[in-house]
């Protein structure tokens, strides 16, 4: 219940099972000093003890609470909680109300321990995802598989992941296939089948049999080492509804201070029947009900539990910042190539006038091979399952949304779009044009030679997401692609999106991202996955990125990372950041306006400082609990 510890920064998870249960074990011995003092004070009121007793009954609680309020007070923080809770409940000694002063420091000091326990749930959230780092790594090495740390192993080693274990990096399926378990990364139940030559990301769990995987990527690099340690950065950024409200406190409880003072001492000016002991009674009441701890734990707390929340659905919200202003939001603008669509290209049609087709193939995906395009990743594929020669193509130099431009020795090739071709004056068959797939011309020393058609899906669930986001408030959904128009209009028209905008560069997309940004009135986010988006994610009010097949360019500017690569999870991030911020709105309303009511009963000697101690503990439970809830949401 401080603004001085911070309780809900995520750490990682570096006890073994033993150490974490015994700390599990000692949780029930914290009980013990509130237990002890709600037994002696029970027994005082009961058999009338003196004062002697009462302040036996204070100390298990109350020491704890002297400690940490000379702690802070050293810190030259003298206005705090905790010298608030000291002030009221000694307080209440003088005046000889004790069996008051020592319940102020008891339902105190258990609010303490219930809010313990819910920061440790939410805790345990975040640790759950952390959990799921590998301890060991199996690496062929001079022959013989051996368990080795995940740091030590090398990108191009051969590893082997047991039924039941954890892929441990990055890496490619080198056996037939595989049935993996993607939960912990993405947050969906459903098993995953994985081919030889696809893609295994660190924290899959192998589920029907042992599989070979060759590490591509060092253990720092992976994307599971990526996620963590935007989970654990996350908590750093606040959201600015926790900012306020910490300035708040802050200026808050010496206002608070002076207040009670005032109520203490003020009457004695104009009362005239004045008692000191009732007015002091009066301004200990209300030191009680006036505790911060409701607001200054229960909202950083709900987001924090909105974080934990989108991570176990495969969303990386990188900050309680990006979670507030996602609520804002009315404008989304999305690529379509690998956002809206799979991304998983295949080849429809080789068409060469010049030469036979698995040569034209061959030599297109010599070429294709140096970019990073899907449509690239398709033509080379293709070409690796046919029988073809293998073709060299050196000097190679991808041009920006165009393609690329190599030499086979002295013969200049190139592939690419008609943009390319346009550029430097190549005529090529009109009948192109026409066509409803994504195609790749080749030219051969500036002269057409031939094209090659791929096709992309539309995710499964591309629709349903549109007609989410339109129903979660948002106004305008726009596509940028640097697809061609028609195959862009096609497939915004498939899906229901009113806009949509093809042939575009990169800095096309910039034109019409910092057009939006021109109307103050849009709040805008961007999904993409691709590098040539990360300029227009870091424009945009937030940027979203694919996680699962987008690139680290992109992943890393954006602020939003969707595991699943699965259009929908972007309403499903909107509706977290709406459900966390509602809770958040309702902490507050919650606790300002009862704390209100019961400071100004006990200002005019209505409350009781029974009643007060009450209010401040039960409402700082309920916030607490109110907070937390969105951990079980499911959706």
């Amino acid at each position: 219940m401080t603004d001085h510890i911070q309780p809900v920064t995520p750490t990682c998870c570096s006890c073994d099972g033993d150490r974490c249960g015994e700390k599990s074990g000692m949780e029930w011995k914290r009980f013990i000093p509130p237990g002890v003092s709600l037994v002696l004070l029970a027994a005082g009121i009961i058999l009338k003890m003196p004062l002697l007793w009462y302040i036996v009954a204070y100390l298990p609680v109350g020491l704890p609470v002297i400690r940490e309020a000379w702690g802070v007070i050293r810190k030259k923080d003298v206005f705090n909680e905790y010298t608030l809770m000291l002030t009221a409940t000694l307080g209440a000694f003088f005046i000889g109300e004790y069996p008051e002063g020592v319940a102020v420091m008891l339902f105190y000091s258990v609010g303490e321990l219930f809010q313990e326990s819910a920061v440790n749930k939410a805790k345990n959230s975040i640790k759950a995802l952390l959990d799921i780092r590998p301890d060991t790594a199996t690496a062929l090495r001079d022959g013989t598989y051996l368990e080795v740390r995940p740091e030590e192993v090398s990108p191009g080693e051969m590893l082997l992941v047991k039924a039941g274990e954890k892929v441990p990096l990055d890496g490619t399926l080198m056996s037939g296939s595989g049935s993996f378990n993607t939960s912990a990364l993405t947050g969906e139940s459903r098993p995953r089948t994985i081919r030889a030559g696809e893609a295994v990301l660190a924290g899959m769990i192998s589920i029907d049999r042992a599989v070979e995987i060759r590490a591509e990527k060092a253990y720092a690099d992976s994307s599971l080492a990526r996620i963590l340690e935007m989970v654990q950065e996350a908590s750093s950024r606040k959201a600015r509804t926790e900012l306020l409200i910490r300035k708040f406190a802050k200026v808050y409880t010496p206002v608070v201070f002076l207040l009670a003072v005032l109520i203490a001492f003020a009457p004695y000016l104009f009362v005239t029947d004045y008692v000191f002991n009732d007015w002091l009674y009066r301004a200990l009441i209300f030191l009680v009900i006036s505790c911060p701890c409701a607001l200054v734990i229960s909202v950083p707390l709900g987001y924090f539990g909105g974080i934990g929340a989108a991570s176990r659905n495969g969303i990386l919200f990188k900050g309680a910042n990006f979670l507030d202003l996602m609520t804002s939001v009315n404008t989304v603008v999305m690529d379509k190539t690998g956002t809206l669509t799979k991304g998983v290209f295949r080849v429809q049609n080789i068409v060469s006038p010049l030469y036979d087709s698995l040569d034209f193939l061959s030599m297109a995906a010599a070429i294709e091979k140096h970019s990073a395009h899907p449509v690239a990743k398709a033509i080379v594929a293709a070409s690796s399952a046919t029988e073809a020669g293998t073709v060299t193509v050196g000097q190679v130099e991808e041009l920006a949304g165009m393609g690329v431009r190599g030499y086979m020795g002295e013969t200049e090739i190139m592939a690419g779009n008609r943009r390319l071709m346009h550029q430097y004056s190549i005529p090529y068959d009109d009948s192109i044009d026409a066509l409803a797939e994504t195609v790749v011309i080749v030219a051969v020393d500036r002269r057409y030679a031939g094209y090659i058609s791929v096709a992309d899906e539309v995710k499964d669930d591309a629709k349903a997401a549109v007609q989410d986001m339109y129903a979660l408030g948002i106004g305008q959904i726009i596509m940028l692609s640097g697809d061609r128009s028609a195959i862009t209009g096609q497939v915004a028209a498939a899906i229901g999106i009113d806009t949509a905008y093809g042939d575009l560069l990169p800095e096309g997309k910039m034109e019409h991202m910092e057009r939006l940004k021109s109307d103050r009135s849009k709040v805008i986010a961007f999904v993409g996955d691709g590098i040539n988006d990360a300029p227009a994610l870091a424009l945009s009010d937030v940027g979203i990125a694919m996680g699962g097949m987008g690139s680290d360019a992109a992943i890393e500017i954006a602020d939003v990372v969707i595991q699943t690569d699965q259009p929908s999870r972007i309403a499903a991030a909107i509706r977290i950041a709406k459900i966390t911020k509602r809770i958040v709105m309702q902490n507050i309303v919650l606790a300002i306006s009862v704390k209100f009511i019961v400071m100004v009963m006990g200002a005019f000697g209505v409350a009781t400082m029974w009643e007060a101690v009450f209010a401040d503990v039960g409402v700082a439970l309920l916030a607490i609990l109110n907070s937390v809830r969105i951990l079980n949401r499911k959706l």
